[in-house]
């Protein structure tokens, strides 16, 4: 989960917490975040089974106001029919269809959007709106807040006692509340797989709201290495990993994130390469793949057929609820079907692998 760059790293708000709690800190998207507290493999079971706390203020965060066709333009959602109080996921698109970003856009009051994008390129995506919307629209950047992840099934039942507004709330809804005194914007969404919430907060609040959350017995602090573990298992894409700008929504496996509306229209970027792409077929396509082995395939690993190399794994480790390793990679698309056998290189080594659905691990997000 680490990288590595030879530029200053940034701090999160919660990074004194962090250090404070015995978090092991490693260079992330330009920050210096916690990969884990307690271990990895404690922390997933922590968010399986009761709730953990991540700290995500390393994304970037944003209004856009004025006229959201500017955005709408940009993306596979219909932000028209996106009523106050509700979130979507969209794509945001190049003009030949592949995935600059993928993110989430609100609509939590009637003042604008509210978006939440991948943090290693939250420059570039705000650069690029910018420049796209003109006069239309005006992105505003929010530098000045933090965000929080609060997930796992007792997720609801620990933040009730601080916002019981917000636990009202139902998968993908948001809104405005009041936290510890401070005005937060609340999502009921996520990157686990799980129940749970995501807490926009002012930046010099969001150690003590993360402090209020922690002194419940049901939370734990959760650092990237089981935020990895975890979003794998439920079978979520990592940006710049299992997709990126060579790759487009029907090749990752995102359709579905294209608005009917949208397709019938066809005016979102590179509409003609993708309806063709739903109308046809992918040459590839992202699957999941379950190996009859213990040792992980990692990112890179070749993935073969016949003695042919026929993809590659984007994403690839253990995954502890499941007592076993699973990956997810493009492959032909010949041999996308669940069931298909294939062998994947592990330390020059092929080992037995089959297609399987995802997510590896069913979703448990709250619907009402």
């Amino acid at each position: 989960m680490a990288d590595t760059q030879d530029t200053p790293l940034s701090r999160t708000p919660l990074y004194a917490l962090h250090v404070e709690l015995g978090a092991r800190m490693v260079p992330f998207a330009g920050y210096e975040m916690p990969v884990q507290f307690e271990g990895v493999l404690a922390e997933h079971k922590q968010v399986r089974e009761r709730a953990g706390l991540f700290d995500v203020s390393h994304m970037g965060q944003a209004r856009v106001t004025g006229d959201v066709g500017a955005l709408e333009a940009l993306i596979t959602a219909d932000l028209e029919k996106l009523q106050p109080g509700r979130q979507k996921y969209t794509l945001l698109l190049n003009e030949e269809g592949g995935i600059k970003d993928d993110f989430m856009v609100s609509r939590p009051d009637d003042e604008g959007l509210f978006i939440v994008v991948n943090a290693a390129v939250k420059g570039s995506d705000f650069a690029y709106m910018r420049d796209r919307f003109g006069r239309r629209a005006e992105l505003v950047e929010l530098p000045d807040r933090a965000l929080l992840a609060l997930q796992g099934p007792e997720a609801a039942a620990a933040l009730e006692p601080l916002c019981a507004g917000a636990t009202e709330l139902k998968f993908m809804q948001a809104g405005w509340f009041e936290l510890a005194g401070a005005d937060v914007m609340i999502s009921r969404s996520g990157y686990t797989g799980e129940d749970g919430f995501e807490i926009s907060t002012p930046a010099d609040k969001a150690e003590e709201i993360a402090r209020l959350l922690l002194s419940d017995e049901r939370v734990a602090p959760i650092g990237l290495g089981a935020r990895d573990t975890l979003r794998l298992e439920a079978g979520l894409c990592l940006y710049g990993h299992d997709m990126d700008e060579t790759t487009t929504p029907v090749e990752a496996a995102l359709a579905w994130a294209i608005a009917k509306s949208r397709r019938e229209r066809a005016d979102f970027p590179g509409a003609r390469r993708i309806l063709k792409q739903i109308a046809d077929g992918p040459e590839r396509k992202r699957v999941g793949l379950a190996l009859n082995d213990r040792a992980p395939a990692r990112e890179g690993s070749e993935i073969v057929h016949e003695g042919e190399t026929v993809g590659v794994v984007t994403s690839g480790g253990f995954g502890p609820t499941l007592g076993g390793p699973v990956a997810m990679g493009y492959v032909r698309a010949d041999l996308a079907e669940p069931g298909q056998a294939l062998d994947i290189l592990v330390r020059g080594k092929p080992r037995a692998a089959e297609v399987v659905k995802t997510p590896f691990t069913e979703h448990r997000f709250f619907r009402g």
